[in-house]
């Protein structure tokens, strides 16, 4: 198997996917904590373009960009495929994969930071985006069937991430009137053993959502 390690920090919603990938596939790995304020010579030494996390090591070759490291962990380990293994499917869960990260993180936390006007529009948009998520997930346990698979660990961060940012932002998006299958979903993977023991301490999350947001604030206001 060769040495892997994961150079990730604690509070990533897009590390923590990670790590649930290669638990799941039964893999040891070493982890390398990474202070993203004060990045360290293994982080820039691995992935010199973005310079951030979370960035796979394996055979001391790097793999950076989480959907990326996802497909590799699928293509080199085959105890539990994630990915389904139809040519369409598998295209299917690509597409929703990069528009969960693309529309729905970056919508919720938009919602989350926002403040007046542009909140209650940034609350709207995030809102429509996980109601295509609501649909795809009707009917099923998980959104790769009976199993955990690819999608599931993508979107993984909503039980627990999401109520953080509906916490600090002082705003609520997942109703169970409005989101039923979701939240059952969300219930199910949550709850998972393998899945449970990854996620970070929620008070760790507020605090560092917090800093967040009031940074991202800070640079709104004193923008020219």
């Amino acid at each position: 198997m060769g040495g892997v390690k994961l150079v990730s920090t604690a509070q990533s919603l897009f590390c923590t996917r990670i790590q649930w990938a290669l638990k799941l596939q039964g893999v040891e790995y070493e982890l390398i904590e990474e202070d993203l304020r004060n990045k360290s010579p293994i982080l820039l030494k691995y992935n010199p373009v973005h310079k951030k996390v979370p960035v796979l090591v394996h055979h001391d070759t790097p793999i950076a960009e989480s959907l990326v490291i996802l497909e590799y962990i699928d293509e080199t380990w085959k105890e539990n495929p994630l990915l389904p293994q139809d040519p369409y499917d598998r295209a299917v869960a690509r597409f929703w994969a990069k528009f969960a990260d693309e529309k729905v993180v970056f919508g919720v936390w938009t919602a989350c930071s926002a403040e007046g006007e542009k909140k209650e529009k940034a609350i709207e948009a995030a809102l429509e985006s996980l109601e295509h998520l609501e649909k795809q997930i009707e009917g099923k346990k998980f959104f790769g069937g009976e199993q955990i698979g690819y999608l599931d660990l993508v979107v993984g961060w909503i039980p627990h991430w999401l109520n953080v940012m509906e916490e600090v932002g002082g705003m609520k998006l997942l109703k169970v009137e409005r989101f039923p299958c979701l939240l059952d979903w969300g219930q199910h993977f949550i709850h998972t053993p393998l899945i449970k023991e990854c996620i970070p301490p929620r008070e760790k999350l507020v605090e560092y959502m917090s800093g967040s947001i009031r940074y991202f604030r800070s640079l709104a206001a004193n923008k020219p």
